[in-house]
């Protein structure tokens, strides 16, 4: 598992979150898109989006949800909460609705597959206008 160090977020309050996978400098990530996640989520909290007080309700809620549904908890789907907490508190938000977010994703999914490995994934402007 390789893992990367989130860059000049180890003063922000997210550092100090229950589970959040971490070494001695900060945040740890075995993903680029975990580590996209939770600088947006970040990003947006700085630009008052959200509190963090909103922003720790709703990935707890996430946390719950997925344990209800027979997530085993092994630290392994931490940022999938994550994800899911940010993509709702972005709908409560109004900054984009579930049919947008639904049709980003299959989007990125369809670049992805045809995308050869080691290939930056780009978005067609096609997909991204379907996506809008």
């Amino acid at each position: 598992m390789t893992a990367a160090a989130a860059p000049d977020s180890a003063e922000h309050p997210a550092c100090d979150l229950p589970g959040l996978p971490r070494d001695a400098d900060g945040p740890v990530f075995s993903a680029p898109w975990q580590a996209q996640a939770f600088a947006l989520a970040l990003a947006l909290h700085e630009r008052g989006v959200f509190s963090w007080t909103e922003w720790a309700a709703a990935l707890t809620d996430a946390i719950r949800r997925a344990q209800q549904g027979g997530d085993p908890d092994h630290g392994d789907t931490y940022y999938t909460h994550w994800l899911d907490a940010l993509e709702r508190l972005v709908i409560a938000k109004g900054l984009a609705d579930a049919e947008r977010l639904h049709a980003l994703e299959h989007a990125w999914e369809a670049a992805a597959a045809r995308t050869p490995h080691g290939q930056p994934i780009e978005l067609s402007a096609a997909e991204i206008s379907l996506a809008s």
